[in-house]
């Protein structure tokens, strides 16, 4: 085709604007237009004479529809770097761990910072030790303990991190590790417990609500939270056919499932506000519900002395 010949063809030029040259289709009417009469669609764009009647046959819920989902609703102030919250908290657990293990001092450390619900009660045992609720996640019982919660850490803080924001990541561990301790509390009371697995059960929660809220697929976190939270009945069970004693076993593999259930439920709590909070001007909103959150679960600290005596 000569140049003349391709200037008379008006299929190489927007027929809206004809001195305009474009190759760009629209979808329904297969018109060429350029880019400013495109209007992005599902699949590819369309002219603005399609997109009017498109909006014109639209029903009520479709309309409805629109309206909620079109509006931007980002996270507020989200991260775009690397995970320095998660790194960070991989450094201090693995630095503690360290501590542990210098002989004589490694003792006084995992005894300090370990969660041991009497503790927070003076008035049963004469010492209040709040900090225990939350240095729990430092101390863990080996190496692998450690090094397995630190994998899943890094794993899920990648995702979770730059979705969020550094604060928010931090908000969500530090209040998942609560809720663990808060259900050893309730469930476990009189049993000394180290490890971060609440905390990561709780991330486990908030990208299992998040990851819904985005239309993610989240089979596969579904299946992962049920297996490890299955793991430490399956190994009782399988215990219990030597002993004979399902509860016996249960307390003996030293897993803390009450921390997990914890964990995991005050994680997907605050996924759940983190994604029905996310525009900037709810906030406010958002701090307070976390808030309140913490509020909830330091009241629920309240009723062990009033139920085991």
């Amino acid at each position: 085709m000569t140049t003349d010949e391709f200037r008379r063809n008006r299929d190489n030029f927007c027929y809206r604007h004809p001195d305009r040259q474009s190759f760009v289709l629209c979808q329904r009417c297969l018109r060429t237009i350029c880019a400013e009469c495109q209007t992005q669609a599902a699949v590819g764009v369309v002219c603005p004479e399609c997109m009017a009647e498109q909006r014109a046959t639209r029903t009520p819920a479709q309309r409805t529809a629109e309206r909620r989902w079109s509006r931007p609703a980002p996270m507020v102030a989200v991260a775009s770097g690397r995970p320095v919250v998660t790194y960070a908290i991989i450094a201090v657990t693995g630095l503690t761990f360290l501590l542990t293990l210098i002989p004589g001092f490694g003792s006084l450390v995992r005894d300090y910072l370990s969660f041991f619900a009497p503790a927070l009660y003076p008035q049963i045992t004469g010492v209040f030790q709040p900090w225990r609720l939350l240095t729990v996640v430092l101390v863990h019982d080996g190496f692998w303990h450690v090094g397995l919660n630190m994998l899943a850490l890094w794993f899920m803080g990648r995702s979770l991190e730059p979705l969020l924001g550094g604060a928010r990541f931090l908000a969500l561990y530090l209040l998942s590790a609560l809720g663990g301790s808060v259900a050893v509390a309730l469930l476990q009371p009189n049993i000394p417990v180290v490890g971060a697995s609440g905390a990561i059960f709780g991330l486990f929660g908030a990208l299992l609500i998040i990851g819904r809220h985005l239309g993610a697929n989240i089979r596969m976190i579904a299946i992962l939270i049920v297996i490890n939270f299955a793991l430490p009945f399956v190994l009782a069970l399988v215990s219990a056919i030597g002993t004979g004693s399902f509860a016996g076993a249960l307390q003996a593999i030293q897993i803390s499932w009450q921390a997990h259930l914890g964990g995991l439920v005050a994680g997907a709590l605050v996924g759940l506000i983190y994604a029905r909070t996310r525009r900037r001007a709810q906030r406010g909103l958002q701090i307070g519900l976390l808030v309140g959150t913490t509020v909830v679960l330091l009241a629920l600290l309240l009723l062990p002395p009033v139920i085991y005596g």
